[in-house]
């Protein structure tokens, strides 16, 4: 638990940060929930590691395609997760410096996100971020075009 109390402090600082950073947003930020560090089962952090690029095809164009993989992986747990009745929230607001020294990581290894995972009480019936106003759906017609990118007036 010691573990996880750190880690805990650690996405809190970064969270105060972010807060301030948002200027008149703070106080509408500081009320999203966001302690399933403390009360989730199970914490996974995801990590890269130096030296992908010879594993990862489509590195020469697309650098960024190792982010991508491991955005899909998680992705694939949270679906997983879910099927099976469990919560799995993304936790990004962290110094990938602080999360690499807190678990003693390699030199050359950066976290990329830490994952929460348990049984939840319930399921939001609409997404967090929405029910609380900070963002809203965006309709599918300003999101997926067919053949070309369309121009859209937002």
């Amino acid at each position: 638990m010691q573990l996880r109390g750190k880690l805990h402090d650690a996405v809190e600082r970064e969270r105060l940060l972010t807060a301030d950073a948002l200027g008149e947003r703070r106080e509408s930020f500081m009320r999203l929930k966001v302690e399933g560090l403390r009360e989730c089962a199970e914490v996974l952090v995801m990590a890269l590691m130096e030296g992908r690029e010879e594993y990862v095809f489509g590195r020469r164009t697309l650098p960024e395609m190792d982010f991508a993989s491991v955005a899909c992986a998680i992705q694939n747990m949270w679906l997983a997760a879910r099927a099976e009745g469990l919560g799995m929230g993304w936790v990004s607001l962290f110094d990938p410096l602080e999360v690499a020294a807190i678990l003693e990581m390699p030199i050359g290894a950066k976290p990329v996100a830490i994952l929460c995972v348990g049984h939840v009480e319930k399921f939001y019936d609409a997404p967090m971020l929405e029910k609380e106003r900070w963002a809203k759906r965006r309709p599918i017609d300003e999101c997926l075009f067919e053949n070309t990118w369309h121009a859209t007036d937002g």
